[in-house]
């Protein structure tokens, strides 16, 4: 089960990050969004692939950091992933999704949801790249676990919007509350599951891959 979980957080990751480049590359922008939402991608282009391409790199990096195998045999790339994962997918993906929060639609309470998801992307970055950089390893951990729980928004967000509309839930209605849900539980779960005091070793439970 924990290897079938893990291999659906790569599989997932790097569906939606392959899904947001081909679509945003390929096709006209706002074409796969809410008609009430096109008006705003169409407006802050810029802020809109900005988002997409970091977030992307983001996705698919992110979860290869949890790798036992590629730390210990592939150390220089291991950094190397996890500073183009923090500078590229976190900071500019961060930055930019604080911007695109400001025109999310769904009124007040949509844009602050992805508001405090932007600025916890940040924050819990920045925590796990002065962890690293003082040599708390553990702490360093602790918080890239967060950190990449906020990263999989991307996905969980992408599995309740369908989610909604099969359910028959109006969109002005079900998109202010993805924009808490699609982050929210991912973060506890990684608190409470991952980094809590009786919590399993990260190896085993997020990159069976040793063998």
């Amino acid at each position: 089960m924990k290897r079938f979980g893990t291999a659906c957080v790569y599989v997932l990751s790097l569906a939606v990050a392959a899904y947001a480049i081909i679509a945003y590359a390929l096709l006209p922008l706002g074409s796969l969004v809410h008609p009430d939402m096109k008006a705003s991608f169409l407006g802050h282009r810029a802020g809109i692939y900005m988002h997409v391409f970091a977030a992307s790199v983001a996705l698919a990096l992110g979860p290869f950091q949890f790798s036992a195998r590629l730390r210990k045999r592939f150390t220089g790339a291991h950094r190397w992933m996890g500073r183009i994962y923090l500078s590229v997918g976190v900071l500019l993906g961060g930055l930019s999704g604080l911007y695109m929060a400001t025109f999310a639609f769904g009124g007040v309470a949509a844009k602050i949801g992805f508001a405090c998801l932007a600025v916890l992307w940040l924050y819990t970055g920045l925590r796990a790249y002065m962890a690293i950089r003082g040599g708390a390893v553990a702490a360093h951990r602790k918080w890239m676990v967060r950190n990449v729980a906020l990263t999989l928004a991307a996905v969980t967000l992408r599995i309740y919007l369908p989610s909604s509309m099969v359910a028959g839930i109006p969109f002005d209605v079900a998109y202010p509350v993805i924009a808490w849900l699609c982050w929210v539980p991912n973060l506890l779960v990684a608190e409470l599951c991952f980094n809590g005091s009786t919590a399993a070793p990260l190896e085993p439970m997020l990159a069976r891959d040793t063998a």
